[in-house]
């Protein structure tokens, strides 16, 4: 079954972000962890899952996506703060 989400990766407490959306996400974020593919979030090690957002469609979900993009560096840091003010790795909590 297919859970469009819209997430948030950094390589560390106000590092480098990097905004992407999936339809699954544990399987998105573990290959952006193991490096599987070539890309950004290898490039500069942006490992760690720290916001996401859960919609009904994908169509919604690559609306938020674009919209994040286009946002500022501190809307995203304010979202980021706002569901996870440690900047945790939120990984093992969506397994």
């Amino acid at each position: 079954m297919k859970h469009p989400c819209v997430y948030i990766l950094a390589s560390a407490r106000n590092g480098t972000l990097y905004v992407g959306v999936t339809s699954n996400l544990p399987g998105r974020v573990w290959q952006h962890k193991n490096d599987v593919l070539e890309g950004f979030t290898r490039k500069y090690q942006v490992h760690d899952l720290v916001w996401y957002e859960a919609h009904d469609t994908m169509e919604s979900a690559i609306g938020r996506e674009k919209q994040l993009k286009a946002g500022s560096r501190a809307r995203k840091i304010a979202l980021i703060e706002a569901m996870n003010p440690a900047w945790r790795d939120l990984f093992d909590d969506i397994g």
